[in-house]
């Protein structure tokens, strides 16, 4: 199979920065391979751009910034686990059949066929799993948010290079909360096409789930390590923590939960090389929230000078916009919603200005946010709903009047 153009330019990428990867491992000294070298510089860089190469696969797909977020930490340890291997694999070709330390031209010579194998062969088939993954977690992400109100179906690409195992399964329907959903949601294998569409449950009846899970069972029988019994959406991950580049132990591992605090200490290189990628995956996550944070609140501050009159009932309130604030909406946005994008923070103003109050209420105790009352408004954003809170408090003007002011605080879905 032939590279397509975009792959191409990826590949001579990643062949140019395996180079400079392979110079960073050939000045390394003493007799036995280190962990550590995962984190230098020019091997991070190597990481980052295999990482990048993967996320480019869903760059258009719409998700929420959460899960976006989420995918690309998937992509960047898969990518941290493969890299190790390559480490791995093309150390003990820095010394000759005598012992001695070749050249670093004879070096990399004998290490291009690791690269070719890892960075062309591989990376076809795990740039379209990736591709498939995100496709499908993104589904995952939007069927959830109408619970079981609808069916799932399976279906394949119904053609004629749809694998046997695979057509057994088309037109299987269970409710999203199936457990069946969480083994055989698809992709289902490389290069599986497959994917699943909510229907209707009078149109289309619930398949009985041992059935579904026999032919699950069958669909699946050539994956004999169960590397690909998971569902990206739940999962939040583009490649199960169990794949090529890891062990088996790691599908119930800690660290692949995200956890770094181990009561156990690694036993083996692979999972200090994992538990290793983690802490960089979070420093790099750390740099880029607060350099993102940072841009947003900036594209924010012309808010803190505007004022949006709205209508409760027979009154009217101007509610303004704070810095607290803003930053609560950001948090939102990140974390609550994925209905609104980051970039549709510096509208708020006009997202409120054609909002609809529909009710208000005094905060749950212990959740007031320094506020005596919300007011909530709902508003289009995107062709989707989305709640807004405002809360209310009162300030003391120095003469002692007391000021009722209100402000921009949190959005939500519906």
């Amino acid at each position: 199979m032939s590279l397509s153009k975009e792959q191409e330019q990826i590949r001579k990428q990643l062949s140019e920065l395996f180079d400079g990867m392979m110079r960073t491992l050939y000045s390394q000294k003493g007799s036995e391979f280190r962990i550590e070298v995962l984190a230098e510089p020019k091997v991070q860089e190597f990481i980052n751009a295999h990482a990048g190469a993967l996320d480019s696969t869903f760059k258009q797909v719409e998700m929420s910034d959460a899960m976006r977020k989420r995918l690309q930490r998937s992509d960047y340890i898969f990518s941290g686990m493969k890299t190790f291997h390559e480490l791995n694999e093309a150390f003990p070709s820095l010394l000759d059949s005598n012992g001695n330390r070749k050249t670093f031209e004879a070096f990399l010579n004998d290490v291009r066929k690791i690269d070719n194998t890892y960075n062309s062969n591989y990376l076809r088939a795990e740039y379209n799993f990736v591709q498939s993954s995100a496709e499908m977690a993104a589904k995952w992400e939007r069927f959830s948010e109408d619970g079981d109100r609808y069916n799932l179906q399976y279906r394949t690409a119904n053609d004629g290079k749809v694998r046997p195992e695979h057509a057994a399964l088309n037109g299987v329907t269970l409710p999203p909360s199936d457990p069946f959903w969480e083994e055989y949601y698809p992709p289902n294998g490389w290069n599986c096409r497959c994917t699943v569409v909510q229907v209707r449950k009078s149109k289309y009846p619930a398949t009985p789930h041992d059935e579904a899970m026999a032919l699950g069972e069958e669909a699946l029988q050539r994956d004999i390590k169960g590397i690909f019994h998971f569902n990206p959406g739940k999962e939040d991950k583009t490649i199960p923590d169990y794949n090529p580049y890891t062990i088996r132990r790691c599908r119930d591992c800690d660290i692949a939960k995200g956890k770094l605090k181990l009561t156990f200490v690694p036993d083996n290189e692979v999972c200090a090389a994992c538990r290793l990628l983690h802490e960089c995956a979070g420093n790099r996550e750390k740099t880029a929230r607060a350099i993102e944070r940072k841009h947003f609140q900036h594209e924010m501050e012309p808010l803190l000078s505007k004022t949006v009159t709205k209508s409760i009932g027979d009154k009217n309130i101007k509610i303004q916009f704070d810095k607290k604030g803003n930053g609560h909406l950001y948090s939102d946005v990140i974390s609550r919603t994925r209905r609104m994008q980051l970039d549709d923070l510096k509208n708020m103003d006009e997202i409120l200005e054609r909002a609809t109050y529909i009710d208000d209420a005094p905060p749950a105790p212990g959740h007031d946010n320094g506020f005596e009352h919300f007011y909530y408004f709902e508003s289009e954003v995107n062709g989707n709903r989305v709640r807004i809170n405002v809360g209310k408090r009162t300030r003391r003007k120095g003469n002692g009047q007391q000021v009722a002011e209100y402000f921009c605080y949190s959005v939500n879905n519906i």
